[in-house]
């Protein structure tokens, strides 16, 4: 059965995250493009909830922020300074009631029983902001199983081999869970338990808001405990159900980096196998990363070593890589893309690219159009057709439909002070060793001779060079440079030259002299 989508979504991130060692906050760290609180708002939003609340505290600004850039919906809610999981959704629940009743008022809703009556109803769903491995699947697994047993607290859990440090499931003879008990607060017999609580609840919202209420610090840390509300709930007269996930992994926060790195890894992993089962080739998913919220068509090839980032595009038979890094590239149809390294591009369909490329922002070629090796380009529309095969720079600049630009020509934009935008019209042919001075435009079918600085307008249809006369300074090396290996080699190559122009018993004397010489010496 499809769960009924749950009143609200509960996500902790208050932690302090001390053992990340960091002035960046624990939730706020990243893998596969999000940050560890984007992954749970990302798998509430698969859940549909009537609302979504976050509680913060630990630099409360900069994740607050963060929270309102990534899910505008959410609403944030302050932890006090009571301690502990009980205590952060207390002011969670609280938030969201005041939300709930706020949206009453404002309907029409009047009377103390109509605002008591507009209080989040339902299930409420609490998870946390540093388990990015869990999905919306897993979490409507839970809801799901939530429903079906009619409890009003479901928890999951996990079975792993090393249970320490975890709050653990005690379950009747039945199976029915009975409380979770704490690591620290735990007698030998249940640590001996391997069920593991993994963090993550449904409540009904009736039962949790008299739960809470109930709640004390009466244990080995002086903290709210979330995990009382279960033994409160079962003597409330309510059932405690559990599901045990069913990859341990999947449930495991982040603590430290060796965390973040190795749910990073296991994120990518997941990420990568989708990708393939989607009809992606991906030679070496040991050597490729992409992120969360890339996009792949099917047919289309990723090398080794590549990496992609953000918000990515690619589309059907094109080939990334190897050894290519895009964020927030569109790779049309087609394509190939090799050892590049992009950002903020569109490449067309058909297009080339590569190798030793780099696509700065704003870069966009058109179909079956060529930026080759050892060539940058930034803000630069190349037309359908056209190319810019190796060594050169392209900023600021619009190039039409068929056109070529020589090796060695560089678009020069800036003049200390503004950048300004050059045009090359359609079907032109840019002269290699080029200097373009903008702001100056190059009309269609034009054409400029090798080594031209290109500094006014040049209409459609002209040829503009500007070359001087070639001057050549005979013997300069040898009496600008005596002794110098070029000049040995220069007076060689004069006496070869001058051998040539004499009868053979001349160059037989010549060469005898040379080595008496030679001998002498």
């Amino acid at each position: 059965m499809t769960p009924t989508p749950p009143a609200a979504v509960m996500i902790l991130a208050a932690g302090a995250g001390t053992r990340m060692r960091s002035a960046t906050p624990k939730v706020l760290h990243q893998i596969a493009g999000r940050s560890l609180v984007a992954h749970a708002l990302a798998a509430a939003a698969e859940l549909d909830p009537g609302r979504t609340v976050v509680v913060v505290r630990h630099e409360r600004e900069a994740v607050a922020s963060h929270i309102t850039d990534v899910a505008p919906h959410a609403l944030i809610a302050d932890q006090d300074a009571v301690p502990g999981t009980g205590s952060a959704v207390r002011c969670g629940l609280s938030t969201l009631d005041a939300t709930t009743v706020a949206a009453a008022v404002a309907a029409g809703a009047i009377g103390d029983r109509a605002v008591l009556e507009s209080q989040v109803q339902g299930s409420v769903v609490v998870t946390s902001g540093d388990v990015p491995l869990v999905d919306g699947a897993l979490l409507g697994s839970l809801v799901e199983a939530h429903e079906e047993q009619g409890n009003a607290v479901t928890v999951l859990t996990a079975e792993v081999p090393d249970a320490t440090g975890y709050g653990r499931i005690v379950r009747d003879t039945d199976g029915a869970v009975l409380r979770i008990v704490e690591h620290k607060d735990a007698p030998a017999e249940v640590r001996a338990i391997r069920e593991i609580n993994a963090g993550i609840y449904v409540f009904d919202a009736a039962g949790l808001r008299d739960a809470l209420a109930h709640l004390t610090t009466d244990n080995a840390q002086g903290e709210l405990y979330l995990t009382d509300v279960l033994a409160l709930a079962r003597e409330a007269g309510g059932r405690v159900g559990a599901l045990v996930a069913p990859d341990a992994s999947a449930v495991e926060g982040v603590n430290d980096r060796v965390q973040l790195a190795a749910a990073g890894a296991a994120l990518n992993r997941r990420i990568v196998d989708g990708w393939m089962r989607a009809g992606v080739t991906i030679v070496d998913p040991a050597t490729t990363w992409i992120d969360a919220d890339v996009e792949l068509e099917a047919d289309a090839t990723v090398l080794p070593g590549t990496q992609l980032h953000g918000a990515t595009y690619v589309a059907a038979g094109a080939t990334v890589g190897p050894d290519t890094t895009l964020t927030d590239v569109e790779v049309g149809e087609g394509a190939t893309v090799t050892r590049v390294h992009g950002s903020l591009a569109k490449i067309g369909p058909g297009a080339t690219v590569g190798p030793f490329t780099f696509l700065r922002p704003g870069t966009v070629l058109g179909k079956k159009g060529k930026i080759g090796a050892f060539v940058e380009t930034k803000n630069a529309t190349i037309g359908a057709h056209s190319k810019v095969p190796h060594l050169s720079y392209v900023g600021d600049a619009t190039v039409g439909e068929h056109s070529n630009v020589g090796a060695g020509s560089i678009f020069v934009n800036y003049d200390g002070v503004t950048k300004s935008t050059s045009h090359v019209g359609d079907h032109v042919r840019i002269g290699s060793d080029n200097t373009l001075i903008a702001p100056v435009e190059i009309g269609d079918g034009a054409y400029t001779g090798a080594g031209a600085i290109i500094r006014h307008d040049v209409p459609a249809g002209a040829l503009a060079l500007n070359a001087v006369s070639q001057q050549v300074v005979e013997g300069w090396v040898e009496r600008r440079r005596p002794g110098t290996p070029s000049a040995a080699a220069a007076r060689a190559a004069q006496d070869a030259d001058d051998s040539r122009g004499l009868s053979s018993g001349a160059q037989e004397e010549r060469a005898a002299a040379a080595a008496d010489h030679k001998g002498e010496a």
